[in-house]
């Protein structure tokens, strides 16, 4: 077990390797984790999730990946991490999912060396930069033209370890930062004692004002489409492997459909007070469905060429303007929007 003079030491060296300003560290209550392990556990892996394990299976890093059901919809968003012991991964996944997620790997074990089991004892913490949400919701030119620049440089690692504290650069995108997963006896004092992130630049509010989802609540689970959830944007889907569950329809999708929806995010010139219960329909022509807010901005299924053109649309009783997210390829695949980014 490390000494919280050890871990601490160890925590603030890992701080001065990332930039220093306006770091946020933020336990994420909501998120748990799941061990699979034994001889099986990549071919295992591999005929469930959307994204190629093989880009893990022999190096320490992490993923980004989702398990979909026979019919292609989402059951679970998950990152999933390779650690330095030999035929071991462990999937982060919705907490209120985790029970749900290790009845699913099982079903599917049949006679399989794995191991599947829930760890825990540990927690998992975010590191993140707030600079990005400073940006007044008027200002999209600044918001475009600073997106792309992260507090976390691609020279910084994307994995360190001391004893049980280990750390992932997160797979998605740059901004998303840094995961902390650790055994909260070891090192709770030592991560309290560092940096914390306020309401107001909650890690939250920052997938929101990037237009991504995670979690239940995000990406409904059962009706939610993988691509719909920007799943190929964000690295967590290959179309090159091999058949896995739900990728019949994923597939098709990809070459030979168009994606009309996708999560965008919103910016909010005035916070809506008052919203009807259930899925909000946004603009009276259907142009979308409300996923949630935090702060002003917000996350939604839009329909992106319709969303685009118009700029800004009503939600409830609130004004909202949509930016499209640096992080999008430049020209979308299949669709080929011709639509200007709002400036």
């Amino acid at each position: 077990m490390m000494t919280v003079t050890n871990a601490r030491s160890f925590m603030k060296r890992f701080f001065s390797s990332v930039a220093q300003s306006r770091n946020c560290l933020q336990h994420l209550k909501e998120r748990s984790l799941v061990q699979v392990k034994g001889p099986d556990a990549s071919n295992f892996l591999q005929g469930l999730i959307t994204n190629d394990i093989n880009h893990l299976s022999d190096r320490v890093g992490s993923m980004f990946a989702m398990f979909l059901n026979i019919r292609g919809r989402i059951l679970f968003d998950t990152l999933i991490y390779k650690t330095e012991v030999k035929d071991e991964y462990w999937v982060e996944c919705d907490r209120i999912a985790s029970t749900t997620l290790q009845k699913h790997l099982k079903m599917y074990k049949v006679k399989r060396q794995v191991d599947i089991t829930g760890l825990d004892d540990y927690e998992v913490h975010v590191l993140y930069s707030s600079k990005f949400l400073d940006t007044s919701v008027t200002d999209f030119k600044s918001v475009i033209e600073n997106a792309g620049k992260s507090d976390f440089p691609e020279s910084s690692a994307g994995f360190r370890s001391f004893n049980s504290l280990l750390i992932f650069k997160d797979p998605r995108v740059p901004h998303m930062g840094f995961r902390i997963l650790s055994k909260r006896i070891d090192v709770q004092s030592v991560l309290n004692s560092l940096v914390e992130c306020d309401d107001s630049n909650s890690y939250r509010k920052l997938k929101f004002s990037l237009g991504i989802g995670e979690g239940i609540e995000d990406l409904l689970s059962g009706s939610s489409f993988p691509l719909e959830c920007n799943c190929d944007y964000l690295h967590g889907v290959s179309f090159h492997k091999g058949c896995y569950i739900g990728q019949e329809l994923t597939a098709r999708t990809y070459h030979t459909g168009v994606i009309r929806k996708r999560l965008m995010p919103l910016h909010f010139s005035k916070v809506p007070t008052a919203l009807p219960e259930g899925n909000i329909v946004i603009n009276k022509s259907n142009l979308g469905k409300l996923r949630g807010i935090e702060g002003n901005v917000g996350l939604a299924l839009l329909r992106v060429a319709e969303a685009l053109e118009l700029g800004s649309i009503t939600v409830g009783n609130g004004e909202a303007s949509i930016v499209k997210p640096f992080w999008w390829p430049v020209e979308l695949p299949k669709e080929k929007l011709n639509v200007p980014t709002p400036v």
